[in-house]
């Protein structure tokens, strides 16, 4: 069963995280987000749900005006194969989301560890990430430090690398 918002923000508590997060009407994309947000301080993230042809899946969170070319990515983040979008069913299944409400935070849900996390580097430069709190009618402000030890009390060590513009070589 897949977490609620008020449970996570309980496991946050539990790790001695602090949080702000902000109600909005719901957002299905970055230019919505862009739009409603106003001027929250951070970094904002766009999140990839993408599965190779083994049905391994991966989590790929970048800056939200990243350059992710799906036709290389699978280089860049070890993938057997080129990858694809991951269905709504297993986005449900495996991180406790809906379209448009993609974010690290699903994780909680991940506890078969299934999903591989890979963070942007450049995202991480930002001392304060914005992100989903497992839905897209809010956004949360966590820091990087916290969001990483969120991520490790989830189970998922996070692959950093270079994203934005990827170049397998």
């Amino acid at each position: 069963m897949s977490k609620t918002y008020d449970e996570l923000m309980q496991h946050f508590d539990s790790l001695g995280i602090k949080v702000t997060t902000i109600r909005h009407p719901a957002v299905f994309t970055v230019a919505e987000a862009q739009h409603l947000r106003g001027q929250l301080a951070g970094g904002h993230t766009k999140n990839l749900f993408l599965k190779d042809k083994k049905d391994n899946y991966y989590l790929v969170t970048t800056d939200e005006e990243a350059s992710i070319d799906l036709k290389t990515i699978h280089a860049r983040i070890g993938a057997s194969s080129r990858v694809s979008f991951g269905k709504p069913e297993k986005l449900q299944e495996l991180l406790g989301l809906t379209p448009g409400s993609v974010s690290v935070l699903g994780l909680i849900n991940d506890t078969r560890r299934e999903v591989k996390v890979v963070l942007d580097e450049s995202l991480l430069r930002q001392d304060l990430i914005n992100v989903h709190p497992l839905t897209n009618e809010a956004t949360t402000s966590i820091r990087r430090d916290d969001l990483m030890k969120f991520l490790r009390s989830t189970g998922h060590e996070p692959m950093i690398l270079k994203i934005d513009g990827t170049n397998p070589n």
